[in-house]
């Protein structure tokens, strides 16, 4: 049986983004897929903000349902799933870019310092430069490394 869709709050274009992908786990799947290049349920377990499991398991369903997610088999271990972002969700690299130049701007203990070169690059061009890491992400590839001062 197909689950049926949740009803929007509002069509707030700012209360659709945050009911899609807008809390705090979800944005943190995201940001692993993209900068870390993580795939699977256990690599996302292993964060360091320390995901409960019921909560892990709860926002990649969201997140499959916003069709911000795709999961597929794992070729290696067919018992394992492998979560991709779809075409939906890799239009949301340049927002996740413009919320690392935010916490650069206004937390004095950010990472992000450890990124400099790809905090100017985001400055510079943000679409162009999401443009590029856009095909990387496609591929799995994690992009942090790359840039790390």
């Amino acid at each position: 049986m197909k689950k049926q869709k949740k009803a929007l709050r509002s069509h707030c274009p700012v209360n659709y983004g945050l009911e899609a992908f807008g809390d705090r786990w979800a944005l943190l799947i995201l940001r692993d897929i993209v900068f870390r290049g993580k795939r699977t349920y256990g690599e996302f377990l292993r964060s360091e903000e320390g995901f409960a499991t019921n909560i892990l398991a709860s926002r990649l369903e969201q997140l499959l349902d916003a069709g911000i997610l795709q999961r597929e088999g794992d070729e290696q271990d067919g018992r394992r799933s492998r979560y991709l972002l779809t075409e939906k969700g890799l239009d949301l690299i340049p927002l996740l870019f413009e919320i690392v130049l935010w916490s650069a701007r206004h937390d004095d203990q950010s990472e992000a310092r450890r990124i400099t070169r790809l905090v100017e690059l985001i400055r510079a061009d943000n679409r162009q430069l999401s443009a590029q890491i856009r095909e990387k992400v496609k591929r799995g590839e994690a992009i942090v490394a790359d840039y790390l001062s």
